[in-house]
């Protein structure tokens, strides 16, 4: 079967796509933005990834979706419905190539302690379990049919690494797939 998912090798370059993205979108009038944070695997050194970069934009305040949907160019921002509480998706392609998921939240005194920062910060302070997450996404990858089976596939890891970094910081235990 072949893979829907790509996964590639890690490329410092993300960090300068992430800069690049954090610039223009800071220069939106209207949209508030008070913190962006590169999260996701291309934000872990040494970490293989979808190599589309996930921005985290914590803004104040924070409206409606319909809202985000006005402000950002449709020609290249998708807003993606998740279903997720109180955050909004928009995927941005160029050229039509997936390249990030803007997720647009509420600047809160939870922002930082979410659990997807908590990973990443996690994975950055322990590399020798960015190997095995790497192993684990191929694998998935290879045998995922869509994208949610993909993610579902690295699940048990993702809560274990999150467990262990919210302990770490002495927060309670949360599921990562609750928002």
């Amino acid at each position: 079967m072949d893979s829907v998912i790509e996964i590639v090798d890690y490329m410092p370059e993300w960090a300068d796509v992430f800069a690049l993205e954090k610039e223009r979108l800071s220069g939106l009038a209207g949209l508030d933005a008070v913190v962006f944070e590169h999260v996701g695997s291309t934000a872990i050194p040494g970490q293989q990834a979808k190599p589309v970069v996930d921005m985290f934009v914590g803004v104040n305040p924070f409206r409606p979706a319909a809202y985000y949907i006005d402000l950002l160019d449709p020609a290249s921002y998708s807003y993606v419905e998740t279903g997720m509480r109180g955050r909004h998706l928009f995927a941005k392609s160029t050229e039509g190539i997936w390249t990030h998921n803007v997720h647009l939240m509420p600047y809160d005194e939870q922002f930082h302690t979410r659990n997807e920062i908590l990973l990443r910060d996690y994975l950055r302070r322990h590399p020798e379990l960015v190997e095995e997450y790497g192993a684990i996404k191929m694998q998935a990858a290879r045998s995922a049919e869509s994208m949610n089976a993909y993610t579902r596939a690295k699940t048990a890891f993702i809560q274990s690494v999150v467990d262990a970094a919210r302990e770490e910081k002495g927060l309670p235990l949360e599921d990562v797939w609750e928002e």
